[in-house]
């Protein structure tokens, strides 16, 4: 049996998903007790509080939120086994749970970029490691592509997480120009900014379109509009920091800032902060909300036509030329790609999920994903489930 600490956040679902990785790793429930301890104790307490807590328990290991000032060599000393949680930063006498930070920042950039977005920014911590490398990969991707990245926001300290001053945030989206895409480096970050907006008076996501990461469904719901997120693979890596800790136990690996685990970043769960395609034309504009909006309804071009004045040919001459599409086919890919993400998201029936984005006849739409993903829905859907169980 393996006596496991998890002093980490649990307001957050990053905790919850790690847990569930443990015990998808574990045989049976019973082969892993893991006491939750908030970070709390060891901010009240400090760092020696917590290892002789640990030894009394008789704890094997720890997964934890660590300071880049905590001796953590102190529970090696102990015979206890810790894996640290990123936070400000990586060590390199124990192993981290860390991520492809820089990967996480380009997926989000090539979702921008897809959106035909032309001006983007970052808002995100000061000095912490996963943040500044969000911000490297998504600048690096864009300049890549031959963009430009605007100055981006990273006055507050993550230990200030709740607690933010609004003004600069404001007079910092006042310099920016329009419409934008930020790239938020987390949620919580994201709510924060999509607050601010709302204040300030910019339309999320018209003026400024907002992507976090993490998915956690509570404080991506929570905001308003609903926040769009890059889905992280965090239960897997609760499976791998499991087995990393059983690997040490039994001798078949030495801990140490070498033998991390690396969490990667999915695919992207698109919600309001980026339901529309940047274009200056504001009747199309208006047009690409309405589609975005009506997703899970059966639309067509006359209901799209309903909402500005103007007539159906010079609305298609101006949607194309804005979009390079028709307005029917553009219908067509939007449903498409909700039905493709909540293949992936849910677990109803595929019959179902055709419903919910206006699909009377789920062959119809079937028909047409497999001519552009070249596969069935469920076949889809199969692979891309064994992809995540076996890496």
């Amino acid at each position: 049996m393996v006596r496991l600490i998890l002093m980490t956040d649990f307001t957050e679902a990053f905790a919850h998903y790690l847990l569930q990785g443990i015990y998808k790793y574990a045989s049976t429930p019973g082969d892993w007790i893991v006491c939750r301890m908030p970070p709390a104790y060891k901010e009240r307490f400090g760092l020696k509080a917590v290892v002789t807590w640990a030894k009394k328990w008789k704890a094997d290991a720890i997964i934890g939120q660590f300071s880049d000032t905590d001796d953590v060599s102190l529970f090696r000393k102990n015979g206890i086994i810790a894996l640290a949680q990123d936070y400000k930063s990586r060590f390199s006498v124990i192993p981290n749970i860390t991520s492809d930070y820089f990967a996480t920042g380009a997926k989000a950039a090539d979702f921008f970029i897809k959106r035909r977005y032309r001006h983007f920014a970052f808002f995100g911590y000061r000095n912490v490691v996963w943040s500044d490398e969000r911000y490297m990969g998504y600048r690096r991707r864009l300049e890549d592509l031959g963009m430009e990245v605007s100055p981006s926001y990273q006055e507050q300290d993550i230990s200030e997480l709740w607690h933010y001053d609004a003004e600069p945030i404001r007079r910092w989206l006042d310099s920016l120009p329009k419409p934008v895409a930020i790239f938020a480096c987390d949620d919580n970050q994201g709510t924060k900014l999509i607050e601010v907006c709302n204040v300030a008076g910019y339309k999320v996501p018209e003026d400024v379109a907002v992507l976090g990461v993490d998915n956690d469904e509570t404080v991506c719901q929570m905001s308003f509009p609903p926040q769009s997120s890059i889905v992280t693979d965090i239960v897997q890596g609760g499976y791998d920091a499991a087995k990393l800790i059983d690997d040490i136990l039994a001798g078949r690996v030495e801990p140490s800032g070498e033998t991390n685990v690396v969490i990667r970043p999915l695919y992207i769960v698109s919600r309001t902060s980026t339901n529309v395609i940047a274009t200056e034309d504001a009747d199309v504009q208006k047009v690409l909300r309405f589609i975005y909006d009506n997703v899970h309804r059966k639309i067509n071009v006359d209901d799209v036509l309903a909402t500005v004045p103007m007539s159906r040919k010079l609305l298609e001459i101006r949607f194309r030329k804005a979009m390079g599409d028709s307005i029917y086919h553009f219908i067509g890919k939007v449903k498409l790609e909700r039905f493709r993400s909540y293949l992936i998201n849910m677990d109803r029936p595929v019959g179902e999920i055709a419903g919910l984005v206006g699909e009377e006849d789920p062959n119809n739409i079937f028909r047409r994903f497999r001519k552009v993903y070249g596969c069935t829905p469920m076949e889809y859907r199969r692979k891309h489930n064994s992809q995540n169980a076996s890496d």
